[in-house]
């Protein structure tokens, strides 16, 4: 599949992970969509930025560690746009240093996770969350990380 993936950052990309891994990630979290071409956008953002899409759009008042936006294409032929991820990187950061987690590890994670909710999969009830995770683990293993649930 052929991914065509606009990366922005709203924040010093300094430690942050460059563009062209996010990519070998999303890939990964992609491997199996029967899409011939995908189109996703990942924003890295601040905490002020991820405070407000996350009162507006899910009415919490504080920043969080991704966003998706699945894009809700019109009726008619299936889109390859995928949608955006939102991600914090305070948040991320401060996350990985708290659960003791590969900084690296824990953006791997973010990214899968947010590309799993991109493609329908969510963790609203106890048995989409297993299957969800169940699916983060296996990317992640195949990335090369260890169980994100584990540590």
């Amino acid at each position: 599949m052929k991914l065509q993936l606009n990366v922005q950052y709203g924040v010093m990309r300094a430690n942050l992970p460059a563009k062209s891994t996010i990519r070998r990630w999303a890939q990964a979290a992609l491997k199996g969509l029967r899409y011939r071409r995908a189109a996703l956008g990942v924003r890295v953002v601040g905490a002020r930025e991820s405070a407000a899409l996350n009162a507006r759009f899910r009415h919490q008042c504080h920043p969080t560690n991704v966003l998706s936006f699945p894009f809700e294409a019109p009726p008619g032929p299936r889109s390859e746009i995928l949608g955006d991820l939102v991600i914090c990187a305070p948040v991320v950061r401060q996350e990985a240093r708290q659960q003791n987690k590969i900084f690296r590890a824990h953006w791997a994670h973010m990214v899968v996770h947010g590309i799993l909710h991109l493609r329908g999969y969510d963790h609203r009830n106890r048995r989409d969350a297993a299957v969800m995770e169940q699916m983060e683990i296996r990317i992640l293993k195949e990335l090369g990380y260890a169980n994100p649930y584990l540590q």
